[in-house]
């Protein structure tokens, strides 16, 4: 028989049974070698396993008639035992440390030959079913492989980001990481030998595997692992590492069934065994799909499992992302053909795949893709209660959770909204809508406590602008236009506490149980539902209103302190204005063009690309166009050289790309309408930025951009609709190419110079170029060019600005390599002019009746001539001019002022007898002035007291303006002599016109900035006080120059001044150091900021100064101000009058800011920003405590006692100071609150009393503050609808509470008396009474759970300013019922499953909130005499 022979060749009768008893003692986990004569009469024959394999591939069929193999062994005295035993040695022969190819061979074949004889009929009962031994045959496969490629896996492998779960430690860095994992690479590599295959090596031992993997597949079509748990998840290890084994080319297809024989891929082989398993053979119920499930979890999110490890990233490459999709894929088929027994099973799975989500955005990206894949296979009920759930997770405490959240919402709403089934309940129906996704969710987080979620959030919001569906923009647009986006979990912008902010920090464990995750909401949350939150019930209201409330909280994004969060919301404004879901307004535009002047780099060139896409989109709207300009053009001179980069290539992209000739010019090209469009702003609307507009040229020149062809382009366009704005560009690329046809440039000129009406912007440009020309062009031409110019300008009939190109254009044509014939030619021609000035004047001022015909226009360009002129031929201007520029500022109003002040002996305008000129003339006058002095000094030091006093006692508007203009440039030429005047500049700042006050903070930065004046004096004070300017262009112009232009010189700026701002802006002058420098009586009034109506200006620059000191400096700032300022008060060396007691109030106040708490301790730098490792992580810790008994310290030692002493001294004044020492020692107390005694050891009475009065003062304070809520709440008139809590939700967490508005500040709604029936007014005011207590109510003093249910939700007004989510995944569960998961940080496995989750039941309710028991020390000194009685 041809069975036995091969049996035979095994030599089983030769084995010793010895042997093969221990080798079944051993239960196969270990080997003993067999004989070595009777394994190589084994291996004599290399295919004996294969023809083994091919003798009993019959006995295995279901045919009845077949030959029972067993009885046939038994005939012929072949042991079974002997024949497993055999096999066995041969299959853990694969399993060596460093197995041969022979090896591998062998145990591959044996293990298939082991796997046949299991589908046999009748080896169970034959005892041939080993689990250990089922379990070695499969992993042979991975060990059997070459190893190299496990190595280039694991290589790849990235760690999770989101660390261990069970410790709640984070991962070590990726850096770190890598090198570990190359080291342990190497060890093996030098542990292990090498083993080298060819490539028909490989395809050899492929087919083995393949084979196996068949005769695995055939088994498990009729053996079954019932029972057998630990070989069911043996074959799912071996089946899921198949499938990402080697990638596959097309789609791997699972509606078709084919025959195991057929299937040849890897791949396709590992899907089938998984689709095998998920049959009822292998395991009652869903146990055996649950598990496949749970495989193939971490397929789709792109890890690697071990048994003994945590999950690991693989680094995202197309075989990943193929396997991942192939696994979608598969899962999708297997609930298409078993729908009711999977739906539960793919609702577990969604679950966990956001549940173990990581924050790497890839990862992100990938995992929402394939939620939403598998979403797609969900009926609507299901559907809806998994959005239901996904609202919930977007409210967990986890960061990542929060932002995935977000990504599988865009990629819900990038497809087609389902409509409700009739079966669907109603309560479920609102989350079907992509209404409550795009309010509930996204919106929603565009108020969250993390910078990084809020950003994400704003990201996502223009998302879903960009998406083909309209819904989503349909439901953005109802955020601008209706008060339906009530039912968002946006909570109300106000102060809030830390305590609201604090997170809690929850174990979670990755390698849990595979069991439905319950997401239980926070009872704010909870309540927030029910109150409203799906969106029924929604008063409408004034679109308007909604519009402006909006956008307030989109620009309040705008200003966020965190960079991305700022660019996230540039990107989402960006996309409102391209899609018209707000208005391109000037004031909207603005948002983007303002933020290219941002304090961040990355923002800058954010808010460019913004504007450079909205061009695109909408280029033919004007006012997109000039926002465009005033955003990049002026970032060409931006200290940053990649945003001067940045914002060259937008210029040359836009503007120089598309200048074509004149032929080439198309209308219906957009690219170049677009550029003369934009060209035609710059010399219309936008000439201010003709200075920035040059710089880009002259970078432009050195880089030698301006080819012939570009200049010709130019040319051509002089002559066609383009010419004003051809010659723009003519005139800045004049100045830096030498190609341009003179004869076109000469043409242009002669037939301006011939025109009877001048075109001002043209001629400008024309005149530019010329003067760039001049150098190269012929006497002859020079000398017809000049006598036109002499002809217009003796004419006085040019506008202002045409005079000054003719006067420079002059100068360019009269410079020489010879100094004195230039000095000649101006003596000529600007003399000329100049006494051709002094003539007319002479005739206007001296003359008696010369002002009875004056021609105000006129006499303006004589007198701006003789200015232009005068400076470049100094020699030519007499004295007489002199006077006569002085009598025009000499008016009968100054005169009548001098009877009655002192003015200085030196004042020259009481010279000469009072004329009467018009404002505009007299500011003009001023100009020419200090182009005079610019070039006599003594005519500046004589001049110097007249233009003081106009600052002073001058009435007109630019007369004052000018007189600042002059001075400044005076401060350039003569530094030292304006010294002096640089108080007289400086008050200025609080002139009662806002154009006067930026001028001269402007004029002030520049001159500060180049050092050609000092903070002197009281320079920094006037200057702060621009910071509480009624204006925000200059408030927001004061800080900027502040921080980002003295500060970064001097870091101690703010520091050294800030004790003496305190008595600067209490207008207090006993202290013998501060405040001591000279001031006038007007000048103090003027600058002060004493009383209590001012109190917010100071403490406005106080916290802003505190807010940019280091903490260096906020330290020693507490030092100084208690021995500089509290120190005096004890000594007596201060009095404690009125004055005193309000600067002392005001020292107690800054003490009790948050803005002097070192970042440090309060960690507020880096509260956002978990550290990257445990190493960070304990070096934060360490340098907190460090710091903290450092301060400490210097409390205990420096502070306390003088607190104390002036504790002591208040109290016998009875002094209103004591209030604000009692709130600065509550402030102080809350960091030391368990050691007030500690602090105060040294006088255990005056610790009790202090501890005492804290409790006794924060009492009084709550009543306080519950008698001003009372007080405010009689002002709402918002009345919600009656019998409606959801009304009253909606109303409370409308746009205006999202925007940051404070509830006595925003819009009220329009009484609805007229709907409301008598009888119900009462009670809808109590209503609306209870939803504003609850919203104005501080955290720590809420109503009781049991009234939460007749109020609107605490979720709604907890007085955060930024929305907090408060959920968190505390119910996990795997398994056909829910309970509640309490997931304890503290918690230890004691049984030693790890990898199982503690339950309890949902029937136990959460233990009540401790009660603590507050006593006075008197009421405890009273109960211990009562114990000792």
């Amino acid at each position: 028989m041809a069975l036995m022979r091969v049996v035979e060749l095994l030599r089983l009768s030769a084995v010793s049974t010895v042997w093969v008893d221990t080798i079944w003692d051993l239960e196969f986990t270990d080997i003993e070698p067999l004989d070595s004569r009777i394994e190589d009469e084994i291996k004599e024959d290399p295919e004996v396993f294969k023809k083994l394999y091919k003798q009993l591939l019959p006995f295995s069929s279901d045919d009845d008639s077949a030959q029972n193999i067993w009885t046939v062994l038994g005939e012929n005295e072949v042991s079974v035992k002997s024949l497993v035993a055999v096999l066995a040695y041969f299959i853990l022969g694969g399993k060596a440390k460093s197995p041969s190819v022979e090896q591998r061979h062998y145990s591959l074949q044996a293990s298939s030959l082991y796997l046949l004889l299991l589908r046999i009929p009748g080896s169970v009962a034959n005892k041939v079913f080993h689990q250990i031994l089922f379990d070695t045959c499969l992993d042979v496969i991975l060990r059997c492989w070459p190893q190299t490629c496990g190595k280039k896996r694991k290589k790849t492998a990235l760690k999770s980001s989101q660390g261990d779960p069970k410790t709640g430690k984070r991962s070590k860095s990726q850096k770190k990481a890598s090198e570990e994992m190359e080291i342990d690479e190497d060890d093996e590599e030098e542990e292990e030998e090498e083993v080298y295959f060819s490539a028909q090596g490989l395809l050899k031992l492929r087919e083995d595997v393949v084979a196996l993997l068949q005769t695995l597949l055939r088994l498990l079509e009729k053996f079954s692992l019932k029972g057998k748990p630990q070989s069911v998840d043996s074959c799912l290890r071996i089946f899921t590492e198949l499938t990402t084994f080697e990638p596959v080319v097309g789609e791997l297809s699972f509606t078709e069934k084919r025959d195991v024989d057929q299937l040849e891929r890897l791949p396709e082989l590992a899907y089938h065994g998984l689709w095998l398993l998920c049959s009822p053979t292998h395991g009652e119920g869903n146990e055996c799909r649950r598990r496949v499930f749970h495989r193939l979890l971490y397929v789709i999110l792109m890890m690697r499992k071990d048994e003994r490890s945590n999950p690991c990233l693989l680094a995202p490459s197309q075989t990943v992302y193929k396997a991942r999709d192939q696994a979608i894929l598969f899962i999708c088929n297997i609930v298409d053909e078993q729908p009711e027994a999977t739906l539960p099973l793919l609702k577990i799975l969604l679950q966990h795949i956001c549940h173990q989500m990581v924050e790497k955005s890839d990862y992100r990206a990938s995992g929402s893709q394939a939620v939403g894949k598998l979403m797609a296979k969900m009926p609507c009920e299901e559907y809806a209660t998994f959005i239901r759930w996904l609202h919930n997770y977007s409210q967990n405490n986890r960061v990542a959770f929060r932002m995935f959240a977000l990504d599988v919402t865009v990629v819900l709403l990038g497809v087609d909204e389902r409509e409700a089934d009739e079966s669907l309940i109603t309560d479920l129906a609102v989350y079907l809508s992509h209404r409550f996704l795009v309010h509930n969710i996204i919106y929603a987080r565009c108020s969250d406590i993390s910078p990084t979620v809020r950003g994400h959030a704003l990201h996502c919001l223009a998302q879903c602008l960009e998406l083909p569906s309209r819904n989503a923009t349909k439901w953005i647009h109802e955020i601008f236009s209706s008060s339906s986006t009530a039912g968002t979990q946006t909570l109300m912008e106000t102060v809030h506490s830390e305590k609201t902010l604090k997170r809690r920090d929850t174990a979670q464990k990755t390698a849990m149980t595979f069991r439905t995750i319950e997401l239980s909401k926070h009872k704010s949350i909870a309540a927030a539902s029910h109150h409203g939150g799906t969106g029924s019930g929604i008063i409408p209201d004034n679109t308007s209103v909604e519009y402006q409330e909006t956008m307030a909280l989109f620009k309040q994004r705008i200003g966020d302190p965190k960079p991305n969060v700022r660019k996230c919301a540039l990107e989402t404004v960006m996309s409102l204005l391209k899609h018209g879901v707000i208005l391109c307004s000037p004031e909207n535009l603005a948002i983007l063009s303002e933020r290219c002047r941002d304090p961040a780099v990355s923002v800058k060139k954010k808010s460019m690309q913004c504007l450079m896409d909205l061009l695109t989109a909408l280029h033919d709207n004007i006012e997109v166009q000039e926002a465009w300009l005033r955003g990049v053009v002026p970032t060409v001179i931006d200290s940053e050289s990649t945003v001067q980069e940045k914002a060259l290539e937008c210029l040359d992209d836009v503007i120089l790309k598309h200048i074509k000739s004149h032929g080439s010019y198309k209308n219906h090209d957009t690219s170049q309408k677009l550029a003369w469009d934009l060209l035609g702003l710059m010399c219309d609307k936008c000439q201010d930025l003709g200075r920035y507009f040059s710089k880009a040229f002259s970078v432009w020149s050195r880089q030698q951009k301006f080819t012939t062809t570009f200049v010709n382009n130019l040319i051509w366009h002089t002559e066609g609709d383009r010419a004003a704005e051809a010659w723009l560009l003519l005139a800045k690329v004049a100045g830096g190419s030498s190609k341009l046809n003179y004869g076109t440039v000469l043409e242009a000129w002669e037939h301006t110079v011939r025109s009877p009406v001048v075109d001002v912007k043209t001629t400008c440009h024309i005149l530019t170029v010329i003067s760039n020309l001049a150098a190269g062009i012929n006497d002859d031409t020079k000398s017809r060019i000049v006598a036109d110019l002499m002809g217009w300008l003796k004419g006085f009939n040019l506008p202002l600005e045409v005079i000054s190109s003719s006067v420079d254009a002059l100068v360019c044509l009269g410079q020489s390599e010879n100094v004195m014939d230039t000095m000649a030619f101006l003596n000529q021609y600007c003399g000329e002019l100049v006494s051709l000035c002094e003539e007319y004047l002479s005739g206007i001022l001296l003359n008696e009746r010369g002002a009875e015909n004056l021609n105000e226009e006129l006499l303006v360009k004589y007198v701006y001539t003789l200015g232009a002129a005068s400076l470049h031929c100094p020699a030519k201007v007499k004295k007489r001019v002199f006077l006569l520029i002085q009598s025009i500022l000499t008016s009968s109003e100054q005169s009548g002022s001098e009877e009655g002040a002192e003015l200085p002996a030196s004042q020259p305008l009481s010279q000469f007898k009072s004329s009467s000129m018009p404002t505009v003339v007299r500011a003009h006058a001023v100009i020419t002035l200090g182009k005079l002095c610019l070039q006599h000094e003594e005519l500046m030091v004589k001049y110097l007291p007249a233009f003081a006093r106009e600052l002073e006692v001058g009435k007109e508007l630019a007369v004052r303006n000018n007189v600042v203009v002059v001075l400044c440039d005076l401060c350039v030429r003569y530094p030292n002599t304006l010294t002096r005047y640089i108080p007289n500049i400086s008050a200025c700042l609080r002139d009662p016109e806002p154009l006067i006050r930026k001028q001269t903070l402007i004029m002030l930065s520049n001159l500060l900035q180049e050092e050609f004046i000092k903070w002197k004096g009281s320079l920094f004070f006037r200057f702060t006080v621009a910071l509480v300017d009624p204006e925000p262009t200059i408030s927001d112009l004061c800080e900027y120059c502040l921080v980002d232009l003295f500060l970064k010189k001097n870091q101690l700026m703010f520091s050294q001044h800030f004790i003496e701002c305190i008595f600067h802006f209490n207008s207090y002058e006993k202290h013998k150091k501060y405040n001591k420098f000279s001031q006038t009586d007007s000048e103090k009034i003027k600058f002060s900021l004493k009383g209590m109506k001012n109190q917010g200006k100071r403490f406005r620059i106080y916290r802003f100064l505190l807010k940019n000191f280091t903490d260096e400096q906020r330290f020693n700032i507490t030092t100084r101000i208690s021995q500089d300022v509290l120190a005096l008060f004890v000594d007596s060396e201060l009095p404690l009058d009125a004055d005193g007691s309000e600067l002392l109030a005001d020292v107690f106040d800054v003490l009790s800011l948050k803005e002097i708490k070192l970042t440090a301790i309060s960690g507020s730098a880096h509260a956002d920003e978990p550290p990257e490792d445990e190493m960070a992580a304990a070096k934060v810790i360490m340098q907190k405590k460090l710091v903290s008994q450092v301060q400490k310290k210097n409390f205990v030692e420096n502070v306390i006692p003088m607190v104390i002493a002036l504790k002591n001294q208040l109290e016998e004044h009875r002094s209103p100071v004591l209030k604000h020492l009692m709130a600065y020692l509550q402030v102080t107390m809350q960091d030391y609150r368990s050691e007030v005694k500690e602090l105060f050891a040294a006088d255990e009475q005056l610790a009790a009393e202090v501890e005492y009065n804290l409790k006794m003062y924060e009492k009084q304070k709550q009543q306080e503050q519950q008698e001003q809520l009372e007080q405010q709440l009689t002002n709402f008139t918002l009345s919600p609808s009656p019998g409606n809590a959801a009304t009253a939700a909606a109303a409370a967490a409308s746009p205006a509470a999202r925007a940051g508005l404070r509830p006595g500040v925003t819009t009220p709604l329009a009484p609805r008396s007229a709907q409301i029936p008598a009888d119900k007014r009462k009670a809808s005011d109590v209503l609306r009474r209870r939803t504003f207590a609850a919203m104005l109510t501080p955290v720590g003093r809420r109503v009781s759970q049991d009234t939460i249910s007749s109020v609107p939700s605490k979720g709604f007004y907890d007085g955060r300013a930024i929305s907090t989510p408060q959920a968190s995944i505390n119910e996990v569960t795997f398994g056909e019922q829910v309970s509640a998961i309490h997931c304890d940080g503290a918690r230890r496995d004691t049984t030693g499953e790890g990898s199982v989750l503690h339950l309890k039941s949902p029937e136990h309710q959460a233990p009540a909130p401790r009660q603590w028991n507050v006593e006075s020390p008197i009421v405890r000194k009273s109960r211990g005499r009562k114990r000792q009685l």
